[in-house]
């Protein structure tokens, strides 16, 4: 009896140890946009690219759109002739066979892939722009025809009007209020007949620079006490590269006292019945500012030296 019983554990424990090894790896997958435009004209093409994040190991790769999982496998995907219904979320992930069975790494973040049936295509940047910064907005049109004028419009208002070649649209110094609904409009003559196309409706985020501070306060009696409170000032800063990790300035100001601190997410315990308010400065020194950011507030513009 017990030789049967050391038998059957002997069978049993690899099923047991491989049914608690993890399947899927701790990291993530990355796609890539190797083409110019993540929005095409149907009838073009597109090139994806997928890499895994472990150099030890062979993987092979498994492409998504949505959630379908797609027949092509390989490091590159390349999309050809394509048409309208082939659009969609594209996403990856790496998969290995191992001695406790197929591993795969987590589903890469998804790239979004527009195909677009009509005759013009705003192309708007692929990073946010920041207050301050100026935007370049781009119409693309299927074909080259003679075109002799091309409006930009905002949230279906025109915002600038052209003559000529040029398809680029530039909105200097922006703020907020430049976010919105752009599209481009493309007229030219042939045969003494005005043709004229217009994109569809692309989004436009502006960022602010440095975000207005947002108090949060918690006063939990437990664990503060009777007469106090934490009090956390949450800031989001978007400059890009390269900016340091962190402000350099928080201040938390209450009646008769104010208090400063070095971190973008500070924390400190003031009086219950304290009125408090919330600063924050850029950190950047003046020569590492972005170079369009006349409309930055003074404060903003401050030396941390």
């Amino acid at each position: 009896m017990d030789t049967c019983i050391f038998l059957l554990v002997l069978v049993l424990l690899p099923q047991l140890i491989m049914s608690n090894v993890p399947k899927v790896t701790s990291f993530r997958a990355v796609v890539e946009l190797v083409s110019e435009n993540s929005r095409i004209f149907s009838g073009e093409g597109l090139h994806l690219r997928c890499s895994i994040p472990d150099v030890h190991s062979n993987w092979s790769v498994e492409w998504f759109r949505g959630s379908e999982r797609l027949p092509e496998n390989g490091e590159n995907f390349k999309l050809w002739n394509a048409h309208i219904k082939e659009g969609g979320k594209f996403s990856c992930q790496g998969a290995r066979e191992s001695v406790v069975g197929i591993i795969r790494t987590m589903q890469s973040l998804p790239v979004e892939i527009d195909v677009d049936g009509g005759w013009a295509i705003l192309k708007a940047p692929s990073h946010q722009p920041l207050t301050g910064d100026t935007l370049k907005l781009s119409c693309r049109l299927r074909g080259t025809p003679p075109i002799h004028e091309a409006i930009l419009y905002r949230d279906g208002i025109e915002v600038i009007r052209q003559t000529g070649q040029n398809l680029s649209f530039y909105l200097s110094n922006v703020t907020l209020e430049d976010a919105g609904m752009y599209s481009c409009r493309v007229s030219w003559d042939v045969r003494r007949r005005t043709y004229s196309v217009i994109s569809v409706n692309t989004t436009v985020n502006i960022l602010e620079v440095l975000t207005e501070p947002l108090m949060e306060i918690q006063a939990d009696v437990k664990m503060f006490g009777k007469n106090r409170m934490k009090l956390i000032c949450h800031v989001q800063y978007n400059a890009r590269a390269p900016a340091p990790p962190g402000s350099r300035a928080v201040q938390l100001q209450g009646q008769g006292a104010t208090v400063e601190s070095g971190e973008v997410e500070s924390t400190q315990q003031f009086l219950r019945n304290a009125r408090i308010t919330t600063m924050a400065q850029h950190p950047h020194p003046r020569h590492l500012l972005p170079p369009e950011n006349p409309k930055l507030p003074p404060e903003l513009l401050q030396s941390s030296s």
